[in-house]
């Protein structure tokens, strides 16, 4: 009898376990399956913002490889901060999709992703400048929710807060209040997405500590001087400041990810770049490092930058650019406007003499481009950087161009409908149906604004430049070709497609 009564109560037990196991298992598919991002188009975007004071939007687009390694880590992130207290909503929109392009204008997105922090109802914006991954996400949103500087009260609160591997701006103040306060909180808040702050009345508690005068802000940074005091409390003053104090002299790009936040400072500075890249194990690194940083000290502030970066670090780097490794080791200005300027197989003894050929104006801009096709007999002919002058500018034809990018799966779409146009106006000669990678060619700026794929220009033969943003049909784009072209030209007719019986 009692072994019966165990046996039934152990069958009892172990349906009573496996029951709670699918429970629990249906609840975690459950809790799994749901998106914890919130999805928006132009139809709820501005509804749903407007409700929130904290929002973050990634902009993306579905045929963007960055973008599927983010989702899931995003997603993860999204979960979390949902019970965050209180909850910080994570939301993404597709700025591919035609309907939400003026979406994208409006934020300014020229890549995928793009995390935007929205703050009040969406009227500041903000990038997000933080880590990739689900940890790292949580991490920096969590501050980036909080107050914009934090109070520094005790050495706890400097281990606490104070990362001696990153930049980090502190205000000192006598007391927390009056106007020098109230401008280091505006500017917090401006930059609180590119910087940690904080705030104390005691600077004997800071790194390198000491006594200050009055009202001031103090620039802590792992490089160069170790700290920087700074007492005009202007808040465009402090701004720049910050901004050309947060560059090393030499910013160094490699493969230690402590790095890696003064590469992307780097790049995001205002003035031209100077980037030389050699190979870093090379018996020659010392002399490079040492004629480079002479250099730099000597044009400090002349509003040039300049990184030091190992070529092996730097594939990424020499793809965007359209550097190779055998032209190491190499430098490469790069200017605001766009021009780019070149010398490869350089030795330590040229650096200077070069530098001060492109302060001095002397340099001829390098242009990337693709080789000029030997054959370019299809309908829509190929252009590169070196024949786009020949072909758009001095050809006195009525050129219709696309800049396009490989990867682009709305490139892909238009295809063979500019295909099916070029074949239109294949016996007018007055007319030219081009397309350029711009992915692989030099664009010159001034002429064209391409901030994504595809772009599409229309040049008529009397010299007009119009950027097309019509209907992407055959017959828009034809009409727009004719209703456009030089009016000293006569058209010729268009050859139409063949009339389907089951559309008479």
């Amino acid at each position: 009898m009692a072994s019966r009564v165990c046996v039934g109560f152990l069958v009892l037990v172990s349906s009573i376990l496996l029951l709670l196991l699918l429970l629990s298992v249906s609840v975690y598919a459950d809790e799994g399956e749901h998106e914890h991002v919130l999805t928006l188009d132009h139809s709820n975007f501005s509804d749903t913002v407007t409700k929130h004071d904290f929002i973050v939007v990634e902009f993306y687009a579905p045929w963007c490889g960055h973008c599927k390694k983010l989702a899931p880590e995003y997603e993860k992130a999204a979960l979390v901060l949902s019970r965050h207290d209180p909850p910080v909503i994570l939301a993404k929109v597709d700025a591919s999709d035609e309907p939400n392009r003026e979406l994208a204008k409006k934020f300014e997105i020229q890549g995928f992703p793009t995390i935007k922090i929205l703050r009040n109802g969406g009227k500041s914006a903000q990038e997000y400048n933080g880590p990739r991954e689900a940890d790292g996400i949580v991490a920096y949103l969590k501050k980036q929710a909080g107050p914009a500087s934090a109070e520094i009260k005790s050495a706890e609160d400097v281990s606490s807060l104070i990362d001696e591997t990153r930049i980090f701006v502190v205000g000192v103040f006598p007391k927390f209040s009056g106007e020098e306060f109230e401008k280091f909180k505006v500017l917090a808040e401006k930059l609180r997405s590119d910087y940690d702050f904080g705030h104390t009345s005691n600077a004997k508690l800071l790194p390198h500590g000491g006594s200050v005068n009055g009202p001031t802000i103090r620039l802590l940074k792992p490089f160069d001087e170790l700290f920087i005091d700074f007492q005009d409390f202007d808040v465009d003053a402090l701004e720049k400041f910050i901004v050309e104090a947060s560059v090393p002299i030499v910013t160094v790009y490699d493969k230690d990810p402590s790095n890696h936040p003064f590469v992307n400072t780097f790049f995001n500075t205002p003035n031209a770049k100077a980037m030389l890249f050699l190979n870093f194990s090379e018996e020659h690194l010392d002399a490079f490092k040492s004629k480079y940083k002479d250099v730099a000290t000597a044009y400090k502030g002349k509003g040039i930058s300049f990184l030091l970066g190992d070529s092996e670090a730097s594939q990424n780097v020499f793809q965007y650019f359209g550097l190779k490794e055998d032209q190491t080791p190499l430098i490469f200005i790069q200017k605001k406007s766009g021009q780019k300027y070149l010398k490869t197989n350089l030795k330590p003894g040229h650096i200077a003499t070069w530098l001060k050929e492109y302060m001095d104006g002397s340099l001829k801009p390098f242009v990337r481009s693709e080789p000029i096709p030997d054959v370019n007999n299809e309908p829509v002919k190929v252009v590169v950087a070196d024949s786009l002058q020949d072909v758009v500018f001095n050809s006195g034809k009525n050129v219709m161009l696309e800049f396009y990018a490989p990867w682009c799966g709305h490139c892909k779409k238009l295809a063979p409908t500019l295909d099916e146009v070029a074949v239109s106006f294949e016996n007018d000669p007055d007319v030219i149906i081009a397309k350029l990678d711009a992915t692989a060619n030099d664009l010159p700026t001034e002429a064209f604004d391409v901030q994504g794929f595809p772009t599409i220009y229309f040049r008529s033969a009397s010299g007009n430049l119009l950027k097309y943003d019509g209907g992407r049909t055959k017959e828009d784009i034809i009409e727009f070709i004719q209703n456009n072209r030089d009016k000293s030209t006569q058209p010729s007719p268009v050859e139409s497609s063949p009339v389907k019986k089951d559309e008479l």
